[in-house]
């Protein structure tokens, strides 16, 4: 029986050498998702702040100042999770981007395809785990670490 758990942690161990590329490439996908949303956004400006004003329901802000903060914040973030400075930060910052954009448009839950919704859901899970487990050792912040001595 020991030489079974012997082994089976032995896997584990070996399987634990792909997080950093698990991690890299969770914040890879994110920050494409999030990128390519904020570049149709200032692409179409004019589209966008339509969208805010008839659409999207964000609370508390003006739909400009929503429109503005959506767009920065997609064209922004995805670059700490792409180098991974700052990276719960980031990904911390695009889960409530993801989190408002899911509040302010109610109509995503009353569609027939649920995929739409599904995929914030999804994106929430990804960047909740890289807030939980960081940007992982392929990142800025392990380097500077790592240099600082910290690590």
């Amino acid at each position: 029986m020991k030489k079974w758990i012997e082994r089976a942690l032995h896997v584990t161990r070996q399987i634990d050498h792909l997080q950093p590329l698990l991690l890299l490439a969770a914040r890879l996908y994110l920050a494409n998702v999030f990128l390519s949303s904020g570049w149709v956004k200032i692409s179409t400006w004019s589209s966008t702040l339509g969208l805010f004003r008839d659409e999207y329901k964000v609370p508390l802000l003006s739909p400009e100042l929503a429109a503005y903060a959506a767009t920065f914040g997609e064209l922004f973030f995805p670059w700490l999770l792409v180098v991974g400075l700052t990276g719960r930060f980031g990904a911390a910052a695009l889960f409530v981007v993801n989190a408002m954009a899911v509040i302010s448009y109610p109509q995503l839950f009353e569609f027939d395809c649920p995929a739409g919704v599904h995929m914030h859901f999804f994106w929430g899970a990804l960047l909740a785990a890289l807030v939980v487990f960081g940007p992982g050792r392929w990142s800025l912040d392990a380097l500077i670490l790592r240099r600082l001595g910290l690590r």
